[in-house]
């Protein structure tokens, strides 16, 4: 896992994620979980649409830009 400097304090790239995430689409991914292994980001959770789902992918992306791959596990019901 990475962590970045922000403010002061030590934030891993997970919480920077969900705090991404969740502020790109309003709080509506529920249940988000972010996980960052062996070069991978993988986000979970569920929403009510795929724009949502959409949107949670590309704010996720801008943060793990550097990592071989990005999983959307996100329920779309």
């Amino acid at each position: 896992m990475s962590v970045s400097i922000r403010s002061g304090t030590v934030e891993s790239l997970e919480d920077q994620i969900m705090r991404l995430v969740q502020s790109r689409t309003g709080g509506r991914i529920h249940s988000l979980n972010v996980v960052v292994s062996r070069g991978e980001v993988i986000i979970s959770g569920r929403t009510s649409t795929y724009y949502l789902k959409q949107l949670a992918t590309h704010a996720a992306l801008d943060l793990a830009g550097q990592f071989t791959g990005l999983t959307n596990d996100i329920a779309v019901s």
